[in-house]
């Protein structure tokens, strides 16, 4: 029991608590607010690097480490063999860990500026109210996809346009990251479907378990799509007809997808994670790219 208690996690367990894997929609949403605010990065180089750290490897790494703490007894049953049920993640260092990443998150916002410091303290508090009790915010699909919806596109957008911009981003990028983030609640619903039994009996009132999984399917689908019109109608009437052609390519591509995950929703959902959701991010992109060319950006 004494080396149980006093032993420290290996790096392997470490860094698998963080997972890196989940790093990428957040750090891929920085990007898109670094693009968007019209600057060149190579001359904010610094302040980008710091940035994507921020949203990856520090932030996004937070949330993952505090909800793999306040999920051990449920993973104990259902994924003993992650690492603080299987114990390479010994004691109670999950907790520590959680706390320590966050305090480094913060120490980190605070050196790109009072706007990020407020994004990076506001998604660290929807990071710990998702997955911590009393809030526990993952037990109701419409409050928890909301809360993983923001921390994972809007607020990171932000973060890259005001690292960028030394202040508020334009009301263009946020209103652009608002959306995007309205329409990541649907893929967000997506990755509810392959624990559906697993959630009603621990009582967790996801979509699918709430709406049923079909209706929740076919809501998703339109939770993703309908952000993307008003997307395509924004680019139009600001002038950025290329763009908007784009993203309605890209539109069209996923309605298509999506047919095949309403008529199987369980078994498609992966396959539509790695598809239509590379569409989706990758119309993130373009309309980044739109607001930069309407800026003058290099």
């Amino acid at each position: 029991m004494q080396k149980t208690l006093t032993a420290t996690p290996s790096p392997s367990a470490f860094l698998e608590l963080l997972k890196p894997i989940t790093w990428f929609a957040p750090m891929w949403a920085f990007m898109c607010g670094v693009v968007s605010s019209g600057q060149s990065p190579w001359a904010h180089f610094p302040f980008v690097f710091l940035g994507i750290l921020l949203a990856g490897p520090l932030v996004c790494a937070t949330s993952q480490a505090v909800n793999d703490w306040y999920d051990r007894h449920v993973d104990a049953i259902n994924e003993p063999n992650r690492p603080i049920p299987s114990g390479r993640i010994p004691g109670r260092w999950g907790l520590y860990i959680a706390c320590i990443w966050t305090v480094l998150s913060l120490l980190v916002a605070t050196s790109l500026g009072s706007w990020v410091l407020i994004a990076a303290a506001f998604g660290l508090a929807l990071a710990w109210a998702y997955s911590a009790p009393p809030l526990r915010l993952k037990q109701n699909g419409w409050w928890g996809n909301s809360a993983v919806a923001i921390c994972y596109e809007g607020l990171p957008w932000f973060t890259g346009a005001a690292v960028m911009s030394g202040g508020l981003p334009d009301t263009r990028v946020i209103v652009l990251a608002l959306l995007y983030s309205l329409g990541a609640h649907g893929i967000m619903t997506l990755n509810d479907f392959k624990s559906v039994e697993g959630d009603q009996k621990m009582g967790v009132l996801s979509l699918p378990v709430h709406l049923g999984v079909d209706r929740a399917a076919k809501f998703a689908c339109l939770v993703m799509a309908l952000p993307q019109f008003a997307v395509v109608y924004l680019l139009c009437a600001w002038g950025h007809l290329f763009y908007a052609m784009a993203i309605v390519g890209l539109l069209g591509g996923q309605l298509m997808l999506m047919v095949d995950l309403v008529a199987s929703p369980r078994a498609k959902a992966p396959w539509y994670n790695a598809t239509g959701t590379t569409l989706y991010v990758l119309g993130m992109l373009v309309s980044s790219f739109a607001i930069r060319a309407s800026m003058g950006g290099p």
